[in-house]
């Protein structure tokens, strides 16, 4: 079944002019609100592109999901800023204070007084370690410029470090669906061995 749906979609051209556009849209989305697995689209991305013709279509992703990241953060950083300025706060910084818990913010602030802005990489890379960070800097008053300069290396390692699990999730296997598969399922268990980690180790803690 799969195999016929794979068979009927549309030209490369097609698919393109019609994929770029959502990729970026839904990983800026996927940044601005984190519920969306910007990472498995990623590198869904990357298997599609893998297996078509032009030479390019992989670095077109890279800069596609790497910009989307950056701006998604961007915004989001400055609707944050203004819930720190404000007196009553906003939603906006409720929601990343929701999603931060205290004890990885505390490491958080920790690493970022030891690192600067360079700990924006590694936040990037370690599943759910983004918002702690964020909201770290946040608290610090860190200027947005600042913070701009420290995304840009961590949005373009994060992208590039997707983009490889795509490639390897497409090289495995002769059809493109296969390597998305695989590339989804992997990019999912990399994404929650760290939440299934901690619940083990509160378990045994008890």
């Amino acid at each position: 079944m799969i195999q016929e749906v794979v068979r009927q979609l549309p030209p490369e051209s097609t698919q393109q002019a019609v994929g770029y556009p959502s990729l970026f849209l839904l990983v800026a989305l996927g940044a601005l609100v984190p519920v969306v697995p910007t990472g498995a689209l990623v590198s869904s991305a990357a298997v599609v592109a893998l297996h078509q013709s032009s030479p390019i279509s992989l670095l077109i992703v890279f800069a596609v999901a790497s910009a989307a990241a950056f701006l998604g953060d961007i915004c989001l950083y400055w609707l944050g800023q203004r819930g720190v300025r404000s007196k009553n706060g906003s939603k906006w910084l409720r929601t990343i204070r929701d999603r931060a818990a205290p004890d990885r913010l505390a490491q958080a602030q920790r690493k970022l007084d030891e690192h600067g802005a360079m700990v924006l990489v590694l936040s990037r890379l370690v599943p759910a370690g983004r918002i702690p960070v964020m909201l770290a800097c946040l608290l610090g008053r860190m200027p947005l410029r600042r913070f701009a300069r420290g995304d840009v290396p961590a949005c373009l390692a994060w992208a590039a470090t997707y983009q490889v699990i795509g490639i390897l999730g497409g090289s495995l296997f002769p059809e493109p669906w296969q390597g998305v598969v695989a590339a989804v399922g992997l990019t999912l268990l990399i994404s929650g061995a760290p939440a299934v980690l901690r619940r083990m180790r509160t378990r045994f803690s008890q």
